[in-house]
């Protein structure tokens, strides 16, 4: 285990040295934020001024609604550069270089992936600290900001998993792509990340109960607009830490499973 540990904090270096050296990703990461909350939360909040719902009332109005969303969906994509990065590894030659050497297989998806939670606890938290400057209240305190950066950033160590466990079998990009595009965008579309599940069609309403991204942002939500209610917030980060832990495995045993052959 010490072994295990100590070669995934080796790769999660590499990761996080090639994040910072990637300037125009990092800016792109500050700015997507504004783009999500300036321009849909202002379009949105309109709509959601003509709506009775309670939800909507909260300090911050919409935006309060929609920022924990926002920071699970830039969660959710940022996981896709995990699979991103592993297809770039093996095309260049890098991946054969460490599998050659004494490294253990398991630590190369989990240091990535915890490399991918660093990065979107990152950008999770300008995108918290961008919502209180446009009027959003953490409910729940400064503890609860800090705790919502957390589940967030559990949430994309769980589909940096799922981007790893497909994109151990392709060998470009531009045929990974357009898989983990389909697998995402269901994801949030049919989530609460946007839009409540009060306003969703039943059938819609059954998928969103078992989305993880909603089991993801709904403890956020209530840290944001009810505060310390832990029944609202335990089940959800809970679900989380179970699909994180399974994910890690799965990625783990998918990566053995094909570069052990």
């Amino acid at each position: 285990m010490k072994h295990l540990l100590f070669d995934a904090l080796s790769v999660y270096r590499r990761e996080m040295i090639r994040f910072v050296a990637q300037k125009s990703r990092i800016i792109m990461i500050l700015m997507q934020p504004l783009v999500w909350l300036l321009l849909m939360g202002s379009a949105m909040s309109g709509l959601a001024a003509t709506s009775s719902m309670s939800i909507f009332s909260a300090e911050g109005g919409y935006i309060a609604f929609m920022a924990p969303g926002i920071m699970v969906m830039t969660a959710l994509f940022s996981a896709t550069f995990c699979g991103f990065s592993l297809v770039l590894d093996r095309t260049s030659g890098y991946l054969d270089r460490m599998l050659c050497s004494p490294l253990n297989r398991g630590a190369i998806p989990a240091g990535k992936m915890a490399a991918i939670a660093s990065q979107s606890a990152f950008q999770s938290g300008i995108i918290a600290a961008i919502a209180v400057l446009m009027g959003v209240r953490f409910a729940s305190g400064i503890g609860g900001f800090f705790c919502a950066i957390a589940i967030c950033s559990l949430f994309s160590f769980a589909m940096s998993g799922i981007s790893l466990a497909v994109s151990a079998g392709f060998t470009s990009i531009e045929g990974l792509h357009p898989v983990l595009n389909f697998l995402t965008m269901p994801l949030m579309f049919t989530s609460t990340a946007i839009f409540p599940r009060e306003v969703m069609p039943q059938w819609m309403k059954l998928i969103s109960d078992w989305n993880p991204l909603t089991a993801a942002v709904e403890p956020m939500r209530a840290l944001v607009l009810d505060g310390w209610v832990w029944p609202d917030i335990i089940p959800g980060t809970v679900v989380t830490a179970l699909f994180a832990l399974a994910l890690l495995l799965i990625a783990g045993l998918r990566f053995k499973g094909i570069y052990s052959r």
